[in-house]
């Protein structure tokens, strides 16, 4: 079963649905936003994704409501903050990762302006075409978190199939091809 069968099965109320059908697979415009969908996606490794939904807010309050320029200022303090929040993933590395990863898009966004500049500088690219370019640049961004972060930020393909009624929307918004 599809994520969009298992989606339309589901009350419109449900947090899978409104993900679904307002966020997965379309464009983020906003570097902050699109910097908060990237740690979830790395704390989502490992874990059921079911998780990651319904910790998603205290996520955002966590990190500073995903601001970049925040976040990579975290001292020490705030790792041990983040270790003991119990609203969100608590693992060193997924921390870490995320304060490191903020540091990094700051340094990107002095060349390209944005994250999403950056991220557009390379596009198109296949899956593994970017993971190369994720390892090379992020911490703990394997090819499963990188597919998922792509594919949910609406540049690569997959996030919905043809039978979808979302599809069509997602096609017009993302103009990618499948």
């Amino acid at each position: 079963m599809s994520y969009c069968d298992y989606c339309k099965a589901l009350p419109v109320d449900n947090h899978h649905r409104i993900y679904h059908d307002f966020h997965y697979g379309f464009p983020i415009e906003d570097d902050n936003e699109l910097f908060g969908r990237l740690i979830l996606e790395i704390n989502q490794a490992g874990l059921s994704w079911d998780i990651i939904l319904k910790k998603q807010q205290a996520f955002r309050e966590a990190y500073s409501g995903f601001s970049i320029e925040e976040v990579a200022l975290y001292t020490e303090t705030d790792r041990e903050r983040l270790l003991a929040n119990p609203g969100i993933i608590r693992n060193r590395l997924k921390i870490n990762a995320a304060i490191h990863n903020a540091g990094v898009i700051l340094e990107l966004k002095k060349e390209h302006g944005t994250f999403k500049s950056w991220i557009e500088h390379h596009h198109p690219k296949k899956k593994e075409e970017w993971v190369k370019i994720f390892k090379k640049t992020f911490k703990f961004t394997g090819g499963e978190i990188v597919n998922e972060f792509l594919m949910s930020t609406g540049y690569l393909p997959g996030a919905h199939v043809e039978s979808c009624s979302i599809f069509r929307e997602h096609i017009q918004q993302t103009g990618l091809v499948y």
